[in-house]
């Protein structure tokens, strides 16, 4: 499980102590949307769905609480440019 993140992305993944496993979860399951040249990958509710029914119902997701309002920015190469969390809504077109 090797992701590929851009140098100030993984500085960000053990800054943020995010899990590997969630950022796969997140970049599979995730909700996609354009910004500034980047995709924004955040867990809406549909996908915070998807993945419970992956990882086992409410009990499998206890182990995510910590992460589930964190998202991605991806570029267009597919590497990881940061992580973080949010704190309001994510906008979409």
């Amino acid at each position: 499980m090797d992701l590929n993140r851009t140098r100030h992305g993984e500085q960000q993944h053990q800054r943020r102590a995010t899990l590997g496993l969630f950022e796969m979860l997140i970049l599979d399951h995730g909700t996609r949307v354009r910004s500034h040249g980047a995709d924004i990958v955040f867990l809406d509710k549909a996908a915070k769905k998807r993945i419970r029914k992956e990882v086992g119902g409410d009990r499998g997701m206890r182990v995510f609480d910590r992460w589930l309002n964190s998202y991605l920015v991806v570029a267009d190469d597919g590497s990881i440019i940061t992580t973080a969390r949010r704190t309001r809504r994510v906008k979409r077109s």
